[in-house]
């Protein structure tokens, strides 16, 4: 007996397959997500304060600033990678566009501010203040190329640059996944060189994902385009002439039918 998955059509089964990369996106920064809104709460609150988190008390704003656009910038930019969305609901595709573009500058910006201008951890400073310097200034200015590339009509360019800019600022959740083993060995939070090397890896790895699957989408068009194309059926014969002395009638070639 056929199943219902049997019975459903094929480009159905493409649209449902569709909606795991959002969702996965969403899995993957669930935990900076979860993270950020508990720290929220906590300035919010007002406390405790302890002398870990002293510095986010100490200058909340931007603190507040990065985490809501970060999460912002994460759900909505999950939902950009839905082909069928994008075809099917143009608007909502340039309204939650209008948000993204802000949201990750905003949270980029305010992320280099913090590593700039905030008290961090020992050990924080040195080579992970340069990766982050280094990537949220990427992050930023891969959005922007993207939005100009929109202004300019030029789609595939945009789509490259937001796909760059995406896998940057899910880079958190990532990092959750790069640091845990080594937490797990020593037992402890990596620090220092160690540290800077796992996170610095969360956003080497997007970038190289991203990189991969761009490289791959011209490829993949190029096989559609040389692709031979079916057979269109048999071309028709004209008609033969009428035989001399025939009524002036012609009668249909072999294989034509009759109209």
């Amino acid at each position: 007996m056929a199943t219902r998955d049997d019975q459903t059509p094929g480009p159905r089964r493409g649209r449902r397959r569709e909606w795991l990369v959002p969702a996965g996106l969403i899995l993957l920064t669930a935990v900076p997500v979860i993270a950020g809104a508990d720290r929220v709460g906590q300035l919010a609150s007002g406390g405790p304060v302890t002398p870990d988190n002293a510095r986010f008390f100490s200058m909340p704003l931007p603190v507040v600033v990065h985490i809501i656009s970060a999460s912002v910038f994460c759900f909505l930019g999950a939902f950009q990678f839905v082909p069928s969305l994008r075809r099917r609901r143009p608007r909502w595709h340039r309204l939650a566009g209008r948000l993204l573009v802000p949201s990750g500058v905003a949270a980029a910006l305010a992320g280099i501010w913090m590593t700039l201008f905030s008290e961090l951890p020992a050990g924080d400073d040195g080579l992970l203040t340069v990766f982050r310097l280094v990537f949220g200034s990427a992050m930023v200015l891969s959005l922007v190329l993207g939005f100009v590339a929109i202004l300019r009509r030029d789609v595939a360019s945009h789509q490259a640059w937001m796909m760059r800019g995406y896998a940057i600022g899910v880079g958190a959740g990532t990092q959750v996944l790069t640091s845990l083993p080594a937490d797990l060995i020593l037992g402890r939070m990596p620090e220092g060189v160690l540290r800077a090397l796992l996170l610095g890896a969360g956003w080497a790895i997007n970038l190289a994902v991203a990189e991969w699957l761009l490289r791959r989408r011209p490829a993949r068009r190029a096989r559609v385009a040389t692709a031979p194309a079916p057979p269109t059926g048999a071309r028709r014969r004209r008609p033969a002439a009428p035989p001399a002395g025939g009524t002036g009638t012609p009668t249909p070639a072999a294989g034509t039918r009759r109209g």
